[in-house]
């Protein structure tokens, strides 16, 4: 565990940021984005060698996590807490992808997925929730995706379990808002990170049938990455910038793609539900018709 100097009572009135997966892409950039700020922040990551160079941006706490590991995550949190006094705000960041068509996906690669990207985020929530309940206050950020609100060949799965952050998401910010919490899912396209290039496996079974659906989107991908529209120092001011806003939405789209791929879905989902609004509404017992009385 690292931490920095000798804490000023100005720096104690700055908030504690927990961040998730710090190693890379957008856990790095938020950490750094925060320290910059001169606000407080408890860095994480697998191996705490990645992230020792992001206590020199100012006072953080590094220590190891794996988010799949229930003790880590306590200790984690315990150790934050009695550093600082308390956690304001938890980013859960750390995630991994799987490319695959659904009938290619091998299960043990796609439950490792779930146990980080699900479990693993829930596993934060859980623990952490205490404490901001305790005080009234905190702010859970979860990473999510545009892959959140609509689906892709080859990332059936990892849309599956961004789906499942969603879920989760919209039900605890009405269980924890009247307790004074905000939850806020992040919902980026592409951006310049190692999520399609290092943190991303892909399938080893091939089926011929699906090359140009999944294989192909798995192929375009590969090719995007370190290319994509997305800038992660950008996002990273981004999410800081609505966590901080007077009104936080629940929902923040991340990228030109993220929106027009967010409203299209809208589009679609507003045209469909319409042709077949008839056979929707007569799926109820018909109301029953008053009696009339001569």
């Amino acid at each position: 565990m690292t931490s920095s100097s000798t804490k000023t009572t100005k720096q104690v009135d700055k908030p504690v940021w927990f961040i998730t997966g710090c190693s890379t892409g957008f856990g790095r950039q938020i950490a750094k984005h925060v320290l910059d700020m001169g606000y407080r922040a408890v860095v994480t990551s697998r191996d705490p060698d990645d992230v020792r160079d992001l206590a020199e941006h100012g006072d953080a706490l590094v220590l190891k996590l794996d988010v799949t590991d229930r003790a880590q995550a306590e200790a984690a949190v315990k150790a934050a807490e009695e550093h600082y006094g308390g956690i304001d705000v938890l980013v859960n960041n750390a995630g991994i992808g799987y490319f695959a068509a659904v009938e290619e996906s091998d299960e043990t690669e796609v439950r490792k997925m779930f146990d980080v990207n699900v479990f693993g985020l829930c596993r934060m929530i859980h623990v952490v929730l205490p404490g901001m309940r305790k005080r009234n206050k905190g702010f859970i950020v979860n990473l999510s995706s545009i892959g959140g609100l609509r689906s892709f060949p080859a990332l059936g799965y990892y849309n599956a379990t961004k789906f499942a952050v969603e879920g989760v998401s919209e039900a605890l910010w009405q269980e924890v808002e009247p307790l004074g919490i905000k939850v806020m899912l992040v919902e980026p396209s592409g951006f310049r990170t190692d999520w399609a290039g290092r943190s991303a496996n892909e399938t080893e079974h091939l089926i011929s049938d699906y090359a140009q659906t999944a294989d192909r989107n798995i192929k375009q991908l590969r090719a995007m990455s370190g290319h994509q529209s997305g800038d992660p120092i950008r996002a990273a001011e981004a999410i800081v910038h609505a966590v901080e806003s007077p009104n936080p939405p629940h929902r923040l789209l991340l990228g030109n793609d993220a929106y027009e791929g967010a409203i299209a879905k809208l589009d679609e989902l507003h045209e469909e539900f319409t042709a077949w609004e008839s056979v929707s509404r007569g799926a109820d017992f018909p109301k029953a018709t008053p009696a009339v009385i001569a």
